[in-house]
């Protein structure tokens, strides 16, 4: 049994197959946090909380006299607010009688079989093959009439703990929510360091990695969306922790819009872990009766280093967390046409687009922004899904048929949760977006924002996405953002309830998406947001890949897909070869390199085909056969980062490895070329040690151990800029 309950010691054991997790019912029945690592097989872990009689740090009533109990420094699993503990709360609450107070002591608990769903987000599910526990603690405070139920699934096979709160108002009058953590986890030590990924438009998700040092670090967005600047996954690690050692601990929360994620170093040198909703901007009213969710926070732990998390994060959002039948399935190589044509094409170029890119092995064609109303820039239409016959004289259905009959698959772009001021939409319905009245509106890329938390809105969006669908035959769809929220105010509220907002609108996103993307199974569905400004595993619950940014340089890249990596498959990844001179940068890089930066996840093309060389072509056509060898691999093997870009200035490599261990593939791409240089060597991992493998396109065949130690030399041929890439095989029988 993954969870078990101590009767006498009062203390609840979590297990996976890796890691312990335990915590303890007080004598005052306070829920405290006893411990979170390796393995181990004690029953009674109450010696580590040592009490004392700390000054300023006060004492609750029911301690009596006992000064040496104080919530200011015991650890917790769900802190209390106003009552004795200064540091950052796990909850912050408006009572009836105007007090913020919240005291939650256990009232009861059940365990049982199976994993815990949310009803209102996107939560891990059980797969028929997993043993999954779960694990319900009540926290009640009666004088408040308030009652958090902390939710904690255990995969036990899968080294993974979910965590997720429920908070329902059990008394006779309204409550105000204004702070609502996932997860709360204190650590009675601290000297670890803290790895976070931050980052902008156009360069998202850079792995920063700071030491946990006295006072607050934190991290979120306030931009309605999980944002470019700050990705709502976190990792902390000992001190020397690396890719093949250390302990570490992963949070990652699924959620796609305001996030916090806090690592608090208080007083005494201990650690608080705080993860949820941002609650700037945040205030939900909740009626007698009603319960309020907070989103799932996915917990894992290893003493094997930074690769072990990653791949623990990798299989269990692969096989867990993904709804999409094309998650471990091979996806078509595309060519999209927004850099190929921006805005500037009509049926006659994108044909020609297309028969170029059959001839490059592409196997489906994105029609990219600009096919509706009259949209020939980014200022109008967003919201007018109808075709614009001065570009496609046969509609989309007659352009679907006729991509079809090259050979092609037809996906489209479309971004619906905007609208333009120049619309008919927001000429039938200005309402609709979320706008302060009386005030001029903000703009982003000429766009307002349509306001998801109506469910007038929600319906609306929901059948015209269906709808289009229908038109003609579609078998992609990205599915794009392109602004952050602001004038979050919604027609459909009352003057108290507009700090529900920013997260009812992230419910209706959700609710739609139920609605058409899990309805629509034979679709494969991209997420995008101006790239990477929504990558997190919220969206990945529907997306079986994400723009991962719109900065397509393959230099840049290297920095992007690292950090992208930690947390995320490389399946869901979408990365396209694009043209040079970079149109984000202006470098330029070759062919063969942009190809292998773009085959470290889910391949494809961001060109204009008609202008490529037929040599090129016949480049392209070797990328598409080379991808379509070792596409398993990314689908589903093991991931290596084998260099850091930011620690190795010289070159960056990686690696995927099938789980059986019989195949390989590295890439590499020479960051830095210095003269007369010195020979350096890129050194494979995660191969059998004692077996041999033949080198694709060689006649070397090598140990696993003298891949791993020696490494293979890098060619002094190979200039700046320049990658190369090659397969490992394990040899059947005796090595020559």
């Amino acid at each position: 049994m993954s969870i078990t309950y101590n009767q006498t010691a009062k203390t609840f054991f979590l297990k996976t197959k890796n890691s312990s997790y335990v915590m303890k019912i007080s004598d005052f029945d306070n829920l405290l946090h006893l411990y979170y690592g390796a393995p181990i097989p004690d029953e009674n872990l109450d010696y580590l909380i040592q009490l004392q009689d700390r000054g300023f740090s006060p004492n609750p009533f029911e301690a009596g006299n006992n000064r040496s109990f104080s919530l200011d420094f015991l650890p917790q699993e769900f802190s209390t607010n106003e009552n004795g503990d200064y540091r950052s709360s796990s909850i912050e609450v408006q009572n009836p009688d105007g007090s913020r107070t919240f005291s939650g002591k256990v009232t009861e608990y059940h365990i049982e079989e199976g994993k815990h769903l949310l009803e209102t987000m996107p939560s891990l599910r059980a797969g028929s093959e997993d043993t999954v526990h779960t694990l319900t603690i009540r926290l009640t405070d009666e004088a408040a009439g308030l009652c958090a139920d902390l939710i904690y699934s255990v995969f036990e096979e899968k080294d993974v703990i979910t965590r997720s709160v429920l908070l329902t108002n059990s008394g006779s009058a309204p409550v105000k929510v204004g702070r609502l953590m996932s997860a709360t986890l204190d650590f009675m030590d601290s000297d670890y360091d803290l790895i976070y990924f931050a980052g902008r438009h156009t360069m998202e998700r850079e792995e920063i990695r700071i030491p946990v040092e006295r006072g607050i670090h934190s991290i979120g967005s306030t931009r309605g969306t999980s944002s470019h600047q700050y990705n709502p996954s976190v990792i902390l690690c000992t001190k020397g922790a690396d890719e093949d050692q250390g302990k570490c601990y992963g949070f990652s929360l699924i959620y796609s819009g305001n996030f916090l994620i806090e690592a608090e170093k208080d007083q005494y040198s201990q650690l608080r872990l705080n993860a949820g909703i941002n609650p700037k901007g945040f205030s939900y009213a909740l009626a007698p009766g009603e319960s309020l969710e907070a989103p799932e926070m996915v917990l894992a732990f290893t003493c094997r280093g930074l690769t072990a998390l990653s791949h623990i994060y990798h299989d269990v959002y692969r096989e867990n967390l993904c709804r999409s039948p094309y998650v471990k399935r091979p996806r078509p190589v595309l060519i999209n046409s927004w850099e190929a044509a921006y805005f500037d094409f009509d049926e006659e170029k994108l044909l020609n687009i297309a028969k170029n890119a059959a001839q490059m092995g592409v196997e489906l064609f994105v029609l990219d922004d600009g096919w509706f109303g009259k949209r020939n820039n980014d200022s109008s239409s967003l919201g007018d899904w109808t075709v614009n016959r001065a570009k496609l004289k046969h509609g989309l259905k007659g352009l679907s048929d006729q991509i079809h009959n090259m050979g092609l698959s037809f996906g489209l772009w479309i971004e619906p949760e905007m609208v333009s001021e120049d619309s008919d939409l927001y000429r039938a319905h200005p309402d609709w977006c979320l706008r302060v009245p009386g005030r001029p509106a903000v703009r982003g890329r000429y766009q307002l924002v349509l306001d998801l938390s109506r469910p007038d809105v929600c319906r609306y969006l929901a059948d015209t996405i269906n709808h289009l669908l229908s038109e003609a035959r579609i078998e992609y769809i990205k599915w794009d953002m392109n602004r952050s929220l602001s004038d979050a105010w919604s027609g459909m509220l009352d003057r108290n309830s507009q700090g529900e907002v920013y997260h009812k609108y992230i419910l209706g996103l959700y609710r739609i998406m139920d609605e058409v993307i899990l309805t629509h199974p034979d679709v494969i569905f991209c997420g995008c947001s101006g790239g990477g400004g929504r990558y997190d595993p919220g969206m990945y619950y529907y997306q079986p890949q994400i723009w991962c940014s719109d900065n397509t340089d393959a230099i840049s890249r290297l920095k992007i897909q690292y950090g992208t990596s930690f947390i995320y498959p490389m399946s869901a990844l979408e990365s396209h070869v694009s043209i040079c001179p970079n149109h984000q940068t202006g470098r330029t890089v070759s062919l063969k390199t942009r190809g292998i930066v773009a085959m470290d996840g889910i391949f494809g093309y961001e060109l204009d085909s008609t202008r490529l060389s037929e040599d090129e072509k016949a480049q392209c056509r070797a990328q598409v056969q080379a991808y379509k060898r070792f596409e398993d691999l990314i689908l589903t093997g093991d991931y290596y980062r084998l260099t850091s870009p930011y620690t190795n200035p010289f070159f960056t490599a990686w690696q995927y490895v099938s789980k059986d261990k019989r195949r390989a593939v590295v890439s590499l791409v020479l960051t830095d070329k210095e003269s007369n240089d010195a020979q350096r060597f890129v050194k494979p991992r995660g191969l059998l040690a004692d077996a041999f493998y033949q080198v694709d396109g060689t006649d070397r065949v090598l140990s696993g151990s003298l891949l791993m130690n020696a490494g293979i030399p890098i060619p002094f041929e190979l200039k700046e800029y320049e990658g190369i890439q090659f397969g490992l095989t394990l040899l059947e029988g005796e090595p020559r």
